[in-house]
């Protein structure tokens, strides 16, 4: 059964971080014939220096190597508390060391639909904003600082001012382009496209969107009932490794 794969991919990694002991750091994953693998060699210098491009579906925003074992799609919405909980202190940490190091790849379908829940304009605001972003390769940068420094769930906080504010805090990102791409709402269209793929995502059962964060590993997305594995950094950090180690594994759970 799906949800028994996820439960023993899940138990793997809680034992093997369980076994390594708190704060023990990175460890090299090994493959299935016991062999250290590493990719430290090739490591980006730092979160400034990853690739990140648009995809063809023109929506999903990716960061990291192409090449990367090991795919991360995250489904957010800039006004969700619980995608902040997530992004800063939760599993995005070890992610994005894990995607800086090229073990994996993150994708993002961005959602504002809190805006037609809460009132407001505010994830819209940000989604256009963090395209503009990407356009001066900067996507991933301004993406932590949205989420380090996010108003309140109830205020309609980001606002033109406050996005521009939060853009001087990444080096080269505000600029005339950028300033006027957050004041026109240039990438408007891509707000309502990508809007509607995050609907799409939640399928028949979920016609307005899976919930926001959802992951999908590999293509295949965490259940509801094994989220709180995104909240546990080192436990998540744990998975992507037992993963990246036996890719076949998680494929089962799928």
């Amino acid at each position: 059964m799906v949800h028994r794969g996820f439960a023993a991919a899940v138990a793997a990694a809680v034992i093997g971080v369980s076994a390594a002991g708190c704060g023990s750091g990175h460890q090299p994953a090994e493959s299935k014939d016991g062999r250290a693998t590493s990719t430290a060699a090739s490591a980006y210098s730092g979160l400034s220096a990853v690739p990140e491009r648009l995809g063809e579906d023109g929506t999903t925003i990716t960061v990291g190597d192409p090449a990367a074992p090991v795919s991360v799609h995250l489904y957010e919405d800039p006004r969700c508390p619980v995608c902040k909980e997530f992004e800063t202190t939760g599993g995005a940490p070890q992610l994005r060391a894990a995607t800086v190091r090229r073990e994996t790849r993150t994708e993002y379908t961005l959602a504002s639909f809190l805006d037609d829940r809460l009132t407001g304009s505010g994830s819209r605001k940000a989604v256009n904003a963090l395209r503009a972003a990407l356009d001066k390769g900067k996507f991933a940068e301004y993406h932590d600082v949205l989420y380090a420094h996010q108003p309140a769930e109830s205020v309609d906080g980001f606002t033109d001012a406050y996005l521009l504010r939060l853009a001087g805090r990444v080096p080269g990102l505000r600029g005339p382009d950028f300033d006027s791409a957050v004041k026109t709402m240039k990438y408007r269209s891509f707000v309502t496209r990508s809007q509607k793929a995050y609907e799409e995502a939640g399928g028949p059962q979920d016609p307005q969107g899976p919930g926001t964060p959802t992951a999908e590993i590999d293509g295949i997305r965490v259940p509801a009932e094994y989220n709180g594995v995104l909240f546990d950094g080192d436990v998540f950090s744990g998975l992507l490794a037992k993963i990246r180690a036996d890719p076949d594994m998680w494929q089962d759970a799928g």
